[in-house]
C-alpha cells in the first residue's frame, strides 16, 4: 500500500512538473508577443513622427523661399535658430547673449523680429 501511494505521488508531481513546464511556456510566448506588438507601435509612431519632421522641414523651406530669406548660411540660423529658443524659454537678452557669445546688440538684432511679433499678441490677447 506504501509503494502505491508512492508512485502515485511521483505520478502526481511528474504531472504537475510537465504541466507548470507547459505554463510557463506559454506564458513566456504570450510575453513574446506583448513585446512584439509594442514594438510594432513603437514603430509606427516612430515613423509618424519622422513623416511630421519631414513635413515641417519641407514646409519650412518653402516658407523660406517664398519669403525670400537666405537659407544657405547655416551658422546664422542655428545661432538665430538658438537664440530664439531661449528667448521663447524666458531668457533675458543679456542671458541669451552670454549663452550664444554675442554681443547684447547683436542678440537684441537678432531677435528684434520676434519681440515685435511677441509684444503684438501680448497686446492683442489684453484687449
Amino acid at each position: 500500500m506504501m509503494e502505491w501511494a508512492l508512485v502515485i505521488l511521483f505520478g502526481v508531481a511528474a504531472v504537475l512538473l510537465i504541466l507548470s513546464y507547459a505554463l510557463t511556456k506559454k506564458a513566456k510566448k504570450a510575453e513574446q508577443r506583448e513585446l512584439e506588438l509594442y514594438s510594432v507601435s513603437f514603430m509606427e509612431e516612430i515613423n509618424k513622427l519622422q513623416e511630421q519632421m519631414r513635413n515641417l522641414e519641407l514646409d519650412n523651406e518653402i516658407l523660406a523661399n517664398q519669403a525670400g530669406i537666405d537659407t544657405t548660411d547655416k551658422e546664422h540660423r542655428a545661432l538665430l535658430r538658438d537664440a530664439l529658443d531661449l528667448y521663447k524659454r524666458g531668457y533675458s537678452v543679456t542671458s541669451i547673449a552670454n549663452e550664444t557669445n554675442q554681443s547684447e546688440i547683436e542678440v537684441q538684432g537678432l531677435l528684434s523680429p520676434f519681440m515685435k511679433q511677441a509684444e503684438g499678441r501680448k497686446a492683442a490677447n489684453d484687449r
